[in-house]
């Protein structure tokens, strides 16, 4: 007969290398956390802008806004804040949507550091601002879009609606079209948000205990929980709004127990906002997404032999009130079929 103990003890012995070989796989799941130094760094940024009255400029050491003295009649602009962690594979694209509106328009980039992502030049020059590492599927995207939202209201106080997008991103329309119909008219107030706000969805309850099932409680409870895109456009008084929130961002920067139902980003935004000022949301983005076929959820991916003129046409209609006005996402080798129907497509007047 074997000997027990001893028999367990070999068992251990043997399971050793095993620990060796697996332990760094579990070890890489481990996403991107918020260190205290970038949240330090964070709340000094997020109360700068919150505390921004405007004809004032925040010492930020970030991008300085140009002197507009003697301006009489300053018009209202969009800031478009690109998040990404590669090359803006799309520059040329998006210089030609750019190109003659320099008045009406601010251009905000956060590269992932990591990332060494290289300026495109041309209308990008000079404009990414101090980033931190981000990952998908955690809370550092979440501070990286606050961080851009920051830095535009500190930058322009003509700043009055706040554009997210990615490097996947394409323009399905004019500039001019663009700000036709977000302002109305010239002195139209800016009244609503266009994001995503969702209820009901099926995986909802799986990513609200990704945390543990009540830490969300009491700020967040389950029925107050919401989902939507990461791609809006926020007015100034809601971006304000998000880089002041300082009582859910507690909860949401909480790791998660269960990585697979783990999508802060997808649910910080459209929570808060549904919880502050539902009725000044539209509920909807402007941003088309496929999801057909989505992979690891990742949405559809367009590559170079489906970019058509059918498709701009059909990614721009939308069920709501407005066209959806841009989309993702592009595969970096679309750009030359793209540009080729940029001018008599895309951006046809």
């Amino acid at each position: 007969m074997y000997n027990t103990p001893l028999v367990l003890s070999f068992l251990l012995l043997l399971s050793f290398p095993l620990i060796f070989i697996f332990a760094p796989k579990i070890l890489h799941q481990k996403h991107t956390e918020i260190s205290i130094p970038d949240e330090v760094d964070d709340i000094a940024l997020f109360r700068r802008a919150t505390l921004y009255s405007v004809g004032k400029r925040g010492g930020d050491g970030g991008i300085r806004a140009v002197s507009r003295l003697g301006v009489t009649n300053p018009r209202r602009k969009i800031a478009f804040l690109f998040l990404t962690n590669t090359d803006l594979h799309f520059a040329p694209l998006w210089e030609r949507f750019f190109s003659g509106h320099g008045d009406l328009y601010n251009i905000y980039i956060h590269a992932d550091p990591s990332a060494k992502v290289a300026s495109p030049g041309g209308v990008f020059d000079g404009r990414f601002i101090p980033a931190k590492k981000t990952e998908r599927a955690s809370p550092s995207l979440i501070s990286a879009t606050r961080r851009l939202l920051a830095t535009a209201i500190l930058d322009d106080s003509m700043n009055s609606y706040f554009a997210v997008v990615s490097q996947h991103c394409i323009p399905l329309h004019s500039f001019k079209f663009v700000y036709k119909s977000l302002f109305k008219s010239t002195h139209s107030p800016v009244h609503r948000s266009f994001i995503e706000i969702l209820s009901g969805e099926p995986q909802l309850w799986d990513r609200y205990i990704a945390r543990g099932e009540s830490v969300m409680l009491p700020e967040v409870p389950f029925d107050r929980f919401r989902v939507g895109s990461q791609f809006f456009m926020l007015t100034r008084n809601h971006a304000r709004l998000v880089v002041r929130d300082r009582k859910l961002w507690r909860k949401f920067k909480l790791p998660c127990l269960n990585k697979d139902s783990c999508y802060p980003e997808e649910h910080y935004f459209p929570t808060l906002l549904s919880m502050e000022d539902p009725d000044r949301c539209t509920h909807y983005t402007l941003t088309r997404v496929n999801w057909t076929g989505s992979v690891d959820g990742h949405p559809h991916t367009y590559y170079p032999n489906e970019i058509s003129p059918e498709l701009i046409h059909e990614l721009r209609e939308s069920n709501n009130t407005y066209s959806h006005m841009f989309a993702r996402k592009f595969s970096p080798d679309c750009l030359k079929p793209l540009m080729d129907i940029a001018d008599k497509v895309i951006f046809r007047k």
